[in-house]
């Protein structure tokens, strides 16, 4: 129970993390604390939340990780795509 009343930010933080701790008061087992369960969202749920975020501009966001890992790497793709093969 010490421990619970003076760290119950983390045991609670423990517990939203998927961990189930056993509550003891004097050495016996009084409680135990685990994370509930997820509600399961339906297809037109993820749907609606799927309108909801931004749109995103996966080229935009390919080029700047490429610039970011090989500035080269899309000069050289580009250059490699637009050379005829034999």
């Amino acid at each position: 129970m010490r421990q619970l009343r003076n760290h119950g930010g983390d045991v609670l933080a423990r517990v939203a993390r998927g961990e189930t701790l056993t509550v003891t008061s004097d050495g016996a087992e009084v409680a135990e604390l685990r994370p509930l369960p997820r509600r399961t969202l339906s297809t037109s749920e993820l749907i609606e939340r799927r309108r909801m975020l931004p749109a995103v501009d996966t080229d935009l966001i390919r080029s700047e990780i490429d610039e970011l890992i090989d500035p080269t790497l899309r000069a050289r793709t580009l250059e490699s795509w637009s050379t005829p093969r034999p």
